[in-house]
C-alpha cells in the first residue's frame, strides 16, 4: 500500500508524506570558520577605515582578538548573541551609521554568514602563523633584502619613496637617511605616485591572490588617509588626476578602474582589455584615459562614460609584439611612453590625427633604443626632457625629443622600478637585488647605493 502512495505522489508531483515518525532531521548547521570565511568579508569590506594605520571609531578588524576588544562603543561582538553585537548593528544601520561607512550595505548571505558564526559562539580558528603581529610599532623585520618593485621621488625631490613589504618606506632625497616608515596592510606595493600638489602618497599592490589595496598617506603626518580594498590580486600602476581629485588604476581581472581620491567612491570601472590592465594615466584635461595591458593594447577611454574611444596603437608586426606593462604621460602634451616584454619604449600621440587605416601604427612618433630584457617601468621628467625606464638588468635614460641614450646604469638582477629627480639630472633605480641606485644622468655614475630597508644583519650603503 505504501509503495502506491509513493508511486502517486510521484506522478502528481507531490512530496510523499513520510510516515508518523520517521520525519527527515533537520541537518545540522555546519560551523563557521572565522579565519576561512569571517576574516576574508572583513578583510574586503571592513579594515580599510579599521586597520592599525587608520582606526575608525578606534576599533580594529584585522583579527579576533582587535574584533572582541572592540573600540570606543564597547567590545565588536557578544559571543552567542548577533543581535546584541555591535558588529551586526553597524552593518544593519541605516544612513549614515551604515558600515561600511559610505555603503554600499553586505550582502545579506555575508551578513547572515557573520551571524550564525557569532551564534555558534564566535570561536577563533586563526592558526598561529597567519596571526598579524605589523603595525607601526612592530614594523617588519628584514633578515633579507626584499625585491625594489616600486620608486617615486617627492615633487620637491626631498624626499623617495620605496617600496617595502607591507610599508612605504620614505628615504632621504639623496639616500641618506631612513626619514620615516608607512606600514599598511598590503604585502606587496606595485606602484607609487605623488599627488600633483606633494601633499600625498598614493600606493597601488595588495595582497597577491587575495585581494589588492589602493593606499593614500598624508605626508605632512604620514596617517593614512585611504584604503580601498578591491579586486582578487594586487593593482597597478596608480595615477593621479591634474586637479588631484581622482585615482585611476589597472587590475588583474582585465579592467581598469577611477575612484575618488578623498573617500575612495568608485568612478569607473572599464572592461575593453582582454588581459591584466598594468597602468592608467589620465589625458591633460583629464577627460580621457589610457590604458596598457599584458594583451598587447593600448587603448583610449572616455573617463565619465568609460566609452572605448579608440585603439591607440594596432597589434601588428612591427607594432607591439608584446604583453605591455608600464606607460607615462608627457607633462605637457598628450603623448605616452609605453613599454613592455618586446624591451622598446615607444612615444605616442594619444589622440588620431588621421582616418585609421587597418593595420596602421599612425599614433607612433618614435621608438626608442631597445633596453635588454622586458620593460617594467617608464617615467618621463617633469619638464618633458628626460624618459626613465627599468627593465632586463639595466636603468636607462634617454633624450625624449631626439631618442638619444644618455646613461645605462647595470643591475645585479632585474630592474623593476625607475623614478627622475624634479630636476631632471639624477635617477634613482632598484629591483631584484633589493639595492636602489641613485645616478648621474650626464655621466652615468652611481653616486649613492643602499639597501632601502632596515636588516638584521648589516649590509653596508655605498
Amino acid at each position: 500500500m505504501t509503495s502506491l502512495l509513493v508511486l502517486f505522489a510521484l506522478l502528481v508531483g507531490d512530496e510523499p508524506t513520510p510516515a508518523a515518525g520517521n520525519s527527515p532531521a533537520t541537518p545540522p548547521v555546519a560551523t563557521i570558520s572565522f579565519h576561512k570565511q569571517v576574516r576574508p568579508i572583513l578583510q574586503r569590506h571592513c579594515v580599510g577605515c579599521h586597520q592599525p594605520a587608520k582606526r575608525g571609531g578606534e576599533i580594529l578588524l584585522t583579527s579576533h582578538a582587535t574584533l572582541l576588544h572592540g573600540g570606543e562603543t564597547g567590545p565588536g561582538l557578544v559571543a552567542g548573541k548577533p543581535d546584541e553585537s555591535i558588529l551586526i548593528k553597524s552593518l544593519l544601520a541605516q544612513d549614515m551609521d551604515l558600515m561600511p561607512k559610505g555603503g554600499p550595505a553586505l550582502p545579506p548571505e555575508a551578513i547572515g554568514l557573520i551571524k550564525t558564526w557569532i551564534e555558534q559562539g564566535a570561536s577563533d580558528d586563526t592558526p598561529p602563523e597567519a596571526v598579524d603581529t605589523i603595525d607601526a610599532e612592530h614594523p617588519p623585520v628584514y633578515e633579507g633584502m626584499p625585491l625594489v618593485t616600486a620608486i617615486a621621488f617627492s615633487r620637491d625631490g626631498a624626499m623617495l619613496a620605496v617600496g617595502g613589504y607591507r610599508e612605504i618606506l620614505l628615504h632621504a632625497g639623496d639616500g641618506s637617511a631612513l626619514l620615516h616608515r608607512l606600514i599598511g596592510l598590503s604585502q606587496r606595493i606595485e606602484d607609487l605616485a605623488f599627488s600633483p600638489d606633494g601633499s600625498k602618497l598614493a600606493a597601488s599592490g595588495g595582497s597577491p591572490g587575495r585581494v589588492g589595496e589602493i593606499q593614500v598617506w598624508n605626508l605632512a603626518d604620514q596617517k593614512l588617509l585611504l584604503s580601498v580594498q578591491t579586486s582578487i590580486d594586487t593593482l597597478f600602476g596608480v595615477s593621479w588626476s591634474s586637479d588631484g581629485s581622482k585615482l585611476a588604476f589597472g587590475c588583474p581581472d582585465n579592467s581598469g578602474r577611477v575612484i575618488k581620491a578623498d573617500d575612495g567612491a568608485p568612478l569607473l570601472k572599464f572592461d575593453h582589455h582582454t588581459d591584466w590592465v598594468i597602468g592608467a594615466v589620465f589625458s591633460l584635461d583629464d577627460k580621457n584615459l589610457v590604458s596598457v595591458s599584458r594583451d598587447r593594447a593600448v587603448k583610449l577611454t572616455q573617463t565619465d562614460s568609460g566609452a572605448f574611444i579608440d585603439n591607440v596603437t594596432s597589434i601588428t608586426p612591427g607594432a607591439l609584439t608584446g604583453g605591455l606593462e608600464a606607460i607615462d604621460r608627457h607633462p605637457t602634451r598628450n603623448e605616452v611612453v609605453v613599454g613592455g616584454v618586446d624591451g622598446v619604449p615607444k612615444l605616442y600621440r594619444i589622440f588620431r590625427e588621421q582616418a585609421r587605416v587597418i593595420g596602421d601604427d599612425f599614433n607612433l612618433i618614435r621608438p626608442f633604443p631597445p633596453i635588454n630584457g622586458p620593460i617594467r617601468d617608464i617615467e618621463i621628467s617633469k619638464d618633458g626632457k628626460i624618459l626613465a625606464v627599468a627593465g632586463g638588468t639595466q636603468a636607462q635614460a634617454y633624450e625624449l625629443e631626439t631618442g638619444k641614450l644618455l646613461a645605462s646604469i647595470p643591475f645585479a638582477g632585474q630592474v623593476y622600478a625607475v623614478t627622475i629627480h624634479p630636476q631632471g639630472t639624477i635617477i634613482a633605480a632598484g629591483g631584484y637585488d633589493g639595492m636602489v641606485k641613485i645616478a648621474d644622468i650626464a655621466t652615468g655614475q652611481v653616486t649613492k647605493e643602499f639597501v632601502p630597508v632596515p636588516l638584521t644583519t648589516g649590509v653596508a650603503s655605498k
